[in-house]
């Protein structure tokens, strides 16, 4: 009689611009036979965590990389929005009209929608080769609310529509913002759903200690990262004695950051390979039966 391997989860935090370090990660996992059956993903998470799902494979991450070359290209992702009115000399007073009115995003989001059209591997949830599900904040009811069913891009896009980055996204008769208003890094969430062993694939934001703000712009940043860390933190100390968890390193030590001028593909390809060694020395070290 064989012992019953653990139900595996994958859990993808959010981290914005800097989700590439977990293609590091999952590489890692997946050259040592290391495979989930049930992926959860927030924000940048949700992206890679739906391409994992589909293909949970060395394979499948050829894709992935594939698809962040286009993600650093922010003309092609990050498109203007309309309503964000340019100023001219000739009707300066009506854009500031519109800008004040209408104006709660940068980007719009079209953009994005077809990238993930395009280049995601299926097109519903139910296609998926391993169980996965995305979470979004619901503007209506302010509450985390799972996509699980139906449209995947749909879905996903709404778990990394950041709020003033991106307009809430509708889906059905709800608009959402990014999941990681609600569970930045959903490790509850798999153990909802039977999860055993988990591994927590990251960013590296909650590796690295907060600075106090120095410029008015930077509280609010801070006080949101002391909010989701805390959550994350305070997830991770109540889990039960029986599910087994692993947070591979993201291999980098630099500062927390959404810079968009890390969708610069040398520094992503730099982030792989570093979260990759990281990740890579850390199952080698601590090997799990």
């Amino acid at each position: 009689m064989t012992d019953r391997r653990p139900t595996t989860a994958f859990v993808l935090g959010g981290g914005g611009v800097l989700g590439a370090t977990q293609i590091g990660s999952l590489r890692a996992l997946f050259e040592r036979d290391i495979r989930p059956d049930l992926v959860v993903g927030t924000s940048i998470g949700a992206v890679n965590g739906a391409f994992v799902a589909a293909n949970p494979s060395v394979e499948g991450l050829d894709d992935l990389a594939g698809t962040w070359s286009h993600l650093t290209s922010v003309r092609g992702i990050f498109e203007k929005s309309t309503r964000s009115a340019s100023m001219s000399s000739t009707g300066k007073r009506r854009s500031r009209v519109r800008a004040g009115r209408l104006r709660t995003h940068v980007y719009a989001a079209g953009s994005f929608l077809r990238l993930l059209r395009e280049e995601l591997p299926v097109t519903t949830f139910e296609e998926l080769a391993v169980p996965f599900q995305c979470v979004a904040a619901s503007v209506e009811r302010s509450v985390a609310h799972w996509f699980s069913s139906g449209p995947l891009a749909e879905g996903v896009l709404a778990s990394c529509a950041v709020p003033g980055l991106f307009p809430p996204i509708k889906v059905g008769d709800e608009h959402f913002f990014d999941g990681g208003l609600v569970h930045s890094i959903p490790v509850g969430r798999a153990v909802q759903l039977g999860a055993e062993r988990i591994y927590v694939l990251h960013v590296g934001r909650v590796e690295q200690p907060l600075a106090p703000p120095r410029w008015p712009w930077e509280v609010g940043q801070v006080a949101f990262e002391i909010a989701r860390r805390h959550r994350y933190m305070e997830e991770i100390a109540t889990l039960p004695a029986t599910v087994e968890v692993t947070v591979l390193p993201s291999g980098t030590d630099d500062a927390p950051t959404m810079s968009l001028l890390h969708l610069n593909r040398a520094f992503v390809q730099r982030r792989i390979e570093s979260a990759y060694d990281a990740a890579a020395r850390h199952l080698d070290e601590h090997p799990l039966p």
